[in-house]
C-alpha cells in the first residue's frame, strides 16, 4: 500500500526531473536529479523512493527511475 509520504516523494522526484530537463540527454538529467536528491533529501526519503523503485516504480518517469537507480548505489 502506498503511503501519503511515498505519493509525495513520487510527485517530487518526477517534478524535479521535469524542471531539470533542459534539452540535455536523459542520462545527464538523471545524474543532475540524483545529485539534487543526494544533497537535499534525507536518508529516509531516499530509502523510501529506492524501495519503491525496486518494488514497483510504475509512477516514476523514465528519468526519475534512472536518477533513483543512481541514488540506490549510495544508500
Amino acid at each position: 500500500m502506498r503511503t501519503h509520504q511515498l505519493h509525495a516523494l513520487i510527485e517530487m522526484v518526477n517534478q524535479i526531473a521535469n524542471n531539470i530537463t533542459s534539452g540535455v540527454s536523459q542520462e545527464l538529467t538523471a545524474k543532475e536529479v540524483a545529485s539534487h536528491l543526494g544533497r537535499f533529501w534525507s536518508r529516509s526519503m531516499k530509502n523510501e523512493i529506492v524501495d519503491y523503485l525496486n518494488s514497483d516504480g510504475s509512477e516514476l518517469s523514465e528519468t526519475s527511475k534512472a536518477a533513483v537507480a543512481i541514488i540506490a548505489k549510495t544508500v
